[in-house]
């Protein structure tokens, strides 16, 4: 375990983040510094939010809601559309500033601002979609004579709680579909990625999002839990852990709530599965972004009938890995957000091996880089099976029987997303059927995700789905209207 202060550190000059309120960029005021993982620098200074801030934020929202309301759809539909062209015109940059506040390699960081480009592009969509339906209410007698109708209204002030992990993609999923529903948004950023959150937004505005669309406050816990409570919010969005999430919970009272609060996730190797394919996806998903993906492979259970050629071909497979400088091109695997979360990886691998686990490569960590660790066998009561590693290390362990594995999968607090490799259409439907998962992804590893499908999960891996049609009905009321004596079917003697 070294800590090494000599890496080259990049001319740029630190960001300098201030709270976007009321329409203007404030940085005067209390400050915080990111120090880059990589870098061991400076990358970025935040303004922090005040409580007058928050203030002065929740009024302008609740006055700005009806400006964005009165935005037609299509309207809303035209800023989104330019700002996907714009992200792909500002991708090399947006994944420099990644690479910089969190240690994600470039590489990542470019896919990360396509699908944010995909995903403005699939919410303009769907702003355009958004309407209502004629009820069919004369199909019984009491609605003889009369007609019902329904649209979707905003529900006016919407609050995105942001995670560090994907801090542009996941924040352009709860921004777009909150505007594209026409809704007012107020954004709490991640402290580990301000600039990064902040560019995301600057975008949207360039591209025509009107200011009272969105604003942008720093801070810690103080500050998310004033926004939650505010009675001006009707609806939260929030990533991030299960503890903070039940806090947000609390704070929020009746109130909409959509939550992925992480996951554990299993991928399923079974005796029919191509061994050298499956090798290869779980070892590029399960150590990219330095595996802090709610969905990243954390648990591989392999048939034992093949366990012994699939771990060896594994941890091949991890080892090719390019382990280093985020800003290098060629880099797979970079930092983690800090120092003390790589400690935790590497300490519940070791962990693992007290029990009787076997670390088959890896095993430590170079300041906050965490070496891409497997473990074999670890017993069923350690940290890494039991909680959500959210890093560098992959649990490999063998199975006897397809029923049994589904049960060791399902005994978790979590239910995010799994992996199957199969070609038995029944196993397929059985593990579809019987996963208590938000999602299971065949012939590939839980860490696979479509932006335009629903996403979440069920116990604790939180409720309701993302995606941008399945976030609009959650941004989303349904207003009806009833018109009494007049009906599609014309005039009724029975009508009452």
């Amino acid at each position: 375990m070294t800590d090494n202060p000599g890496r080259a550190v990049p001319d740029d000059a630190p960001a300098t983040v201030g709270c976007l309120i009321a329409g203007e960029w404030v940085s005067d005021g209390q400050r915080a510094d990111r120090v880059g993982p990589w870098t061991r620098a400076v990358v970025s200074t935040t303004r922090q939010a005040t409580d007058h801030d928050v203030e002065v934020a929740l009024r302008y929202a609740r006055r700005g809601a009806r400006a964005v309301a009165r935005m037609s759809p299509a309207a809303r539909a035209d800023v989104l559309e330019r700002a996907a062209a714009e992200a792909l015109a500002q991708r090399d940059e947006l994944a420099r500033l990644l690479a910089l506040e969190l240690g994600k390699p470039v590489k990542d960081g470019r896919n990360e601002i396509d699908r944010v480009a995909d995903t403005f592009a699939v919410s303009a969509a769907e702003a355009r979609r958004i309407g209502g339906e004629v009820l069919p209410v004369a199909g019984w007698a009491r609605g003889v004579g009369n007609t019902a109708l329904t649209h979707r209204a905003p529900v006016g002030v919407a609050l995105a709680i942001t995670p560090f992990n994907a801090p542009a993609n996941l924040l352009a999923h709860k921004l777009a579909a909150s505007f594209a529903a026409g809704n007012t948004t107020i954004v709490k950023p991640p402290p580990q990625a301000p600039a990064s959150s902040a560019a995301v937004v600057r975008l949207l505005l360039e591209s025509g999002m009107p200011p009272e669309a969105v604003q942008v406050l720093h801070g810690g816990g103080p500050v998310g839990a004033a926004l939650s409570s505010a009675p001006e919010v009707g609806v939260i969005s929030f990533t991030g852990s299960p503890e903070t999430g039940a806090a947000v919970a609390r704070s929020a009272g009746a109130k909409r709530l959509v939550m992925e609060l992480g996951g554990n996730a299993a991928t399923i190797v079974c005796e029919d599965a191509d061994i050298g394919a499956a090798a290869r996806v779980c070892a590029a998903t399960g150590y990219s972004n330095s595996g802090q993906s709610c969905i990243s492979v954390q648990r591989v259970y392999v048939h034992r009938s093949r366990y012994e050629e699939f771990l060896g071909s594994f941890t091949l497979e991890v080892e090719k890995l390019t382990v280093g400088d985020p800003l290098d091109a060629a880099t797979d695997v970079g930092s983690m957000v800090d120092d003390g979360a790589a400690e935790r990886v590497v300490s519940w691998a070791h962990e693992a091996v007290a029990g009787g686990a076997t670390i088959t490569t890896g095993g430590r960590r170079d300041g906050a880089t965490v070496i891409p660790t497997v473990v074999a066998s670890p017993p069923p009561d350690a940290r890494l099976i039991r909680e959500e590693v959210f890093g560098a290390a992959v649990a490999v362990q063998p199975f006897d029987s397809f029923d049994e594995v589904l049960a060791t999968c399902n005994d978790s607090r979590y239910g995010l997303q799994a992996g199957l490799f199969t070609h038995d259409v029944r196993r397929i439907v059985t593990a579809w059927r019987e996963l208590e998962v938000g999602g299971l992804i065949v012939n590939g590893s839980s860490n696979y995700r479509l932006d335009h499908v629903p996403f979440g999960g069920v116990k604790d891996s939180g409720f309701g789905r993302e995606a941008p049609r399945w976030m609009i009905d959650d941004y989303t009321v349904v207003k009806t209207l009833v018109l009494r004596g007049i009906s599609l079917f014309g005039d009724q003697e029975d009508a009452r």
